[in-house]
């Protein structure tokens, strides 16, 4: 069974990140959606406001499994028994940016795999921080969200930005 990780802040999810997972899901038998908690930085969205709406943008595909982790990203890829990395990619200052940490995991663990999966066109645009920011000055934003947790998803941002 070939297994991979792709792993996020996920602040909020968005469909970039539901097209990465869909095209994971066409590759691998298992997709391990790790939400990376990094100590230095605020989300906007709890851990558990994440967690839920990630599971439920996948909740009737028992190949997804989604998890919270701290540490590094080769320490869920040991934990989860595969060396399959996946990276999302909007343009060329995502590609840089992936490409320096690729190297510096590389040193770590030797066998990783990283995969660059681009975006599609119609997601180039599409940032979490988008997102929030349409919903802080209450612009529409339901063309960036995934439709499964569009109402969710809705509620959680008017208590944080009314």
């Amino acid at each position: 069974m070939k297994k991979c990780v792709f792993s996020g802040t996920f602040d909020p999810p968005t469909r970039g990140h539901e097209q990465i997972i869909k095209t994971c899901l066409e590759i691998f038998d298992e997709v391990v959606v790790a939400l990376m908690l990094n100590p230095q930085k605020t989300p906007c969205l709890s851990e558990e406001e994440r967690i839920f709406l990630l599971k439920k943008m996948f909740e009737n595909d028992n190949r997804v499994k989604v998890k919270a982790f701290r540490g590094a990203a080769v320490d869920v890829l040991e934990s989860e028994n595969t060396r399959f990395y996946v990276r999302g990619v909007r343009n060329t200052v995502d590609f840089e940016y992936e490409n320096s940490d690729f190297f510096a995991s590389k040193k770590l663990k030797e066998d990783i795999v990283v995969i660059y999966i681009p975006s599609e066109q119609g997601n180039l645009h599409i940032s979490s921080s988008l997102i929030r920011n349409s919903a802080k000055f209450n612009k529409t934003y339901d063309e960036y969200i995934p439709e499964a947790i569009a109402a969710d998803l809705r509620k959680i941002l008017e208590k944080k930005y009314v």
